[in-house]
């Protein structure tokens, strides 16, 4: 999941354990050091009051919370060679409310209460942006399960048994090894990932952070419709022995075509509004 305050993609991960959100500091730290992040970080870390402000959040929320180990980094606060990170904090006092990602897709996240704090310090101006993109984000989320986004999800799961008893007849073959029957499941599903999202689940992964969700649970209302005729399409294809590179193709132009179909249309919003038929007037 993204923000975007004026122009700045913020990326929010949820946390695997609590399923609170976890904002970008890297990315928000940009607006203010784009070429170094990690110094602004650093910099609002060693503040006094910074420290203070992570010690009550860890202490409210952090039954963890290493108390004596902030009282010996309270104590050097303020000194000339004080140095501060998110990984020396983490390690410092068990905190949970930052966490440091490594990787292409990395960096530094912290939970929405810490990523706000930070975002005033580099900009109250900003911290608004991304407040107000924030809030849409969680609004989207909560108009998805109004809709009965979960209810199109399960479906979505059902329908993809048809999915899988395709792949079942006409692409396992007996001499395959139990890895290599793993791998070709996996193979197929990638190609309805790569069809819709544009981005294989390995991809997904690594850009969000996200080791417990998949993709899918993130998908809008339109795009789970989608999902669901591209796997009756792609199990018809495999039935014809069309190879993978050109059913590929065929199923990004039908995803392409039937997501533009229904954005134009508003069918969301029709549905919403009880008007289930499209007006031609």
């Amino acid at each position: 999941m993204k923000i975007n305050a004026k122009g700045t993609e913020i990326r929010v991960i949820t946390s695997d354990s609590d399923q609170d959100d976890y904002i970008s500091l890297t990315d928000i730290a940009k607006y203010k050091n784009p070429d170094e992040p990690r110094f602004a970080i650093q910099n609002w870390m060693r503040n006094r009051n910074t420290l203070e402000f992570l010690s009550i959040w860890e202490e409210l929320s952090n039954p963890l919370f290493n108390r004596i180990g902030f009282e010996a980094v309270k104590k050097d606060a303020g000194l000339n060679s004080f140095v501060m990170t998110p990984s020396k904090w983490i390690e410092s006092v068990n905190a949970i409310g930052i966490i440091s990602k490594a990787g292409r897709y990395g960096g530094t996240y912290a939970h929405s209460d810490i990523a706000f704090e930070f975002a005033s310090w580099i900009s109250p101006e900003f911290k608004l942006y991304i407040i107000k993109d924030y809030q849409r984000l969680k609004q989207d989320e909560a108009q998805r399960k109004e809709l009965g986004w979960d209810v199109k999800r399960e479906l979505s799961k059902i329908n993809y048994r048809i999915h899988t008893d395709a792949i079942k007849t006409f692409v396992i073959t007996p001499e395959l090894s139990k890895q290599e029957i793993g791998y070709a499941y996996a193979n197929e599903a990638d190609l309805l990932n790569v069809a819709l999202f544009g981005k294989t689940a390995k991809q997904w992964r690594e850009e969000t952070g996200n080791t417990k969700k998949n993709m899918r649970d993130f998908a809008s209302v339109e795009q789970l419709v989608v999902l669901i005729n591209l796997e009756s399409l792609n199990a018809d294809l495999i039935r014809q022995n069309i190879p993978q590179s050109e059913r590929l193709v065929k199923l990004r132009q039908v995803a392409y075509y039937q997501l533009e179909s229904l954005t134009e249309k508003n069918i969301v919003n029709k549905l919403q509004n009880g008007n289930l038929l499209p007006s031609d007037k």
